[in-house]
């Protein structure tokens, strides 16, 4: 689906190909109907016409019969054309629409959310090429309209070429001799009227491709500006809080202003052009149903080589001819925007297949070679000759470890200044940094689990929130009411299966200290062998940031460990116990690892935290020395 003809076909030779095929040959035959319908609606008319031209002639006994049978007969003709063959069409084709929008919106979710994180890398690099902005709206908008275009092109040219079958033969068992013109035989009206379309449409045609690729342009920017527009909205209501506590909706209006002018701007141009495309069309049509379909059939006529029952009946055939074969005139707006439509929503098929493997794709703009291996879990998570760059064939390393060994079971601290590169390692071992090179060698059959300081929340069910990365159905209502009461979220149990309450989504009901917790529900939920915490307890306090840790190390014993905290130090357990075993420490680049300081004796903490008095003036070296030998050894 990389160009626009194999978007185009893609869902045809799918594995829905019954049902697209199925569809597409009702639409033909309900087509095919319809343009023979317009032969008897030419018909029809000249019949309707005659009764009224010769009204008063002695020769029509009935007049008043005739003329009301003609009109009756041209009534139904009409009902059966367009209530009937069009309206059966119009709903068949709106169900292909329907289905064809629903297959390519699963195949490209398909693609943007698998295990490649494709939705990831797809915005965040390029190989020369700008990410493709506003995917929401290429995914719905985009694709909507451009399969709702594409089926009525397609509806245009199947009635394009049914016209010239049944309009076209007709004209020839009718046409007549002209005068002037006597080499062609009886069929010299017929030529004249094939000869009038051929001239008059292709060059109304011409100038309405012009045009067309002008409104093709506009509409392209105009989408370009209303999702620019559309995302800023999204994002400042997304952070509604942080602007009202700034006083900052001045800045954001002056932004919102901004954005909107580009829009204005568009759309006067394309109103500008719209209008003048409309003009256009008006004087086209009169032109081509008043003076170019009544023309050739008026030598004849004038000759008396028709009646004017042959003239009308000739002339609305001509007419209906005019008309089907200037359908790519009437539609052009529609197909300017099926251009654009699809041109954004190839830019989208094209970025997700540029990164099917990231690695390669990074690599034409800079520097990455990662190595991800697996390995026997005794040995734990290994880190190898690992340098973190940004995008750039030269780019200087920001970032080294040349040898870091984390064991099963063992937690380790990541310590070093804001922007050293704290959370660009933690990404880097779970394949979402783009720039470098190093080997990662994961435990064989050990599950990971990445949680980050911001939680946000979809919209489901809380018990379908505790269980993600699977699926509710991976696990009892039980476990996950034992999950939620071991974070501390036993309030909510009662209400598991719903993806609300009071009206709001839990990403609104949940507050992020309550957010962070629910993380720690996944956890215990999850029993990942290795645990990635990126700030994670940012929004706890430290009596939270405890009760983090101890429901991880009471439920989670052989989880390996690594953290990122603002805290100089990392916590400790109520008794005083280290939670972590040894520190990463990022300095200058490098990243280095050595085992945590040993702290003083719980005991030895727990006296000099509440000393007697009879103590209180005495040395701690001296008061060390009088703890028994065993508890000074430890």
């Amino acid at each position: 689906m990389r160009s626009f003809w194999g978007l185009m076909r893609a869902y045809w030779f799918s594995d829905r190909w019954v049902e697209a095929w199925t569809l597409t040959l009702v639409i033909a035959l309900f087509t095919a109907l319809s343009s023979k319908a317009g032969v008897w609606f030419a018909e029809a008319s000249g019949e309707l016409v005659n009764s009224i031209a010769f009204y008063h002639d002695a020769a029509n006994t009935t007049p008043l019969a005739s003329l009301l049978t003609n009109a009756g007969v041209l009534i139904l003709l009409v009902v059966l054309k367009d209530a009937g063959f069009t309206g059966i069409r119009t709903f068949v084709s709106a169900t292909l629409h329907r289905k064809w929008r629903g297959w390519l919106d699963s195949r490209f979710n398909a693609a943007l959310l698998d295990t490649n994180h494709t939705h990831f890398h797809a915005q965040h690099g390029s190989s020369g090429a700008a990410a493709p902005d506003n995917i929401d709206q290429r995914v719905q908008e985009s694709i909507k309209d451009m399969t709702g275009g594409a089926i009525g092109l397609a509806m245009g040219v199947m009635a394009v070429a049914t016209s010239l079958y049944f309009v076209g033969r007709k004209l020839l068992e009718t046409s007549a001799e002209v005068k002037g013109l006597e080499f062609l035989g009886s069929y010299g009206s017929a030529v004249l009227a094939f000869l009038a379309v051929a001239i008059y449409v292709p060059l109304n045609t011409w100038i309405a491709v012009k045009l067309g690729r002008l409104l093709e342009r506009l509409n392209i920017r105009m989408q370009q500006s209303e999702g620019s527009y559309r995302g800023e909205l999204t994002t400042f209501l997304r952070r509604s809080f942080h602007v009202a506590a700034s006083q900052g909706e001045n800045v954001q209006k002056t932004m919102h202003d901004r954005l909107y002018v580009d829009i204005d701007r568009t759309w006067a141009r394309l109103n500008i052009v719209n209008t003048s495309y409309r003009s256009f069309e008006l004087v086209y049509n009169f032109i081509g149903a008043r003076i170019v379909a009544y023309a050739p059939g008026l030598v004849p006529y004038i000759h008396n080589r028709f009646d004017l029952k042959g003239y009308i009946t000739g002339s609305e055939m001509v007419n209906s001819l005019i008309s089907q074969c200037s359908w790519f005139i009437h539609v052009m707006p529609s197909i300017a925007a099926l251009r654009a439509n699809s041109q954004r929503v190839t830019e989208l098929a094209n970025a997700i297949e540029n990164v099917q493997h990231p690695q390669e794709f990074y690599s034409l703009t800079g520097c990455s070679d990662f190595r991800y291996d697996r390995q026997n879990p005794v040995f734990g998570l290994t880190i190898q000759k690992l340098e973190l760059t940004h995008q750039g064939e030269d780019a200087t390393p920001f970032l080294s470890a040349a040898n870091l060994r984390f064991r099963r079971g063992e937690w380790t601290f990541l310590k070093g200044e804001s922007g050293c590169g704290k959370t660009s390692l933690i990404k880097a071992i779970n394949g979402l940094w783009p720039y470098g090179r190093g080997s990662i060698v994961f435990p064989e059959g050990v599950e990971s689990f990445y949680a980050a300081q911001e939680v946000k929340l979809q919209q489901v069910s809380l018990k379908q929130l505790v269980c993600l990365p699977g699926s509710e159905r991976d696990h009892t209502d039980a476990q996950v009411a034992s999950a939620l009461h071991k974070a501390g979220l036993g309030d909510f149990i009662e209400h598991m299966a719903d993806e609300s309450r009071d009206g709001m989504s839990w990403d609104q009901v949940l507050s992020g200290g309550q957010k962070q917790k629910l993380v720690v529900a996944r956890i215990v939920l999850q029993q990942p062998g290795l645990l990635f915490l990126d700030e994670a307890t940012g929004a706890l306090d430290p009596e939270g940031k405890i009760a983090f840790h101890q429901a991880i190390k009471d439920n989670c014993p052989d989880v390996t460990v690594i953290s990122i905290m603002h805290e100089a130090v990392p916590p400790r357990s109520l008794s005083g116990a280290e939670f972590y075993h040894s520190i990463v420490a990022i300095a200058d680049g490098v990243a280095t690892k050595k085992p945590l300081a040993p702290s003083l004796p719980v005991a030895l903490t727990t006296i000099l935290a509440h000393p007697r008095p009879v103590e209180e003036t005495r040395p701690v070296e001296e008061r060390w020395l009088r703890f028994p030998r065993r508890i000074r050894q430890k």
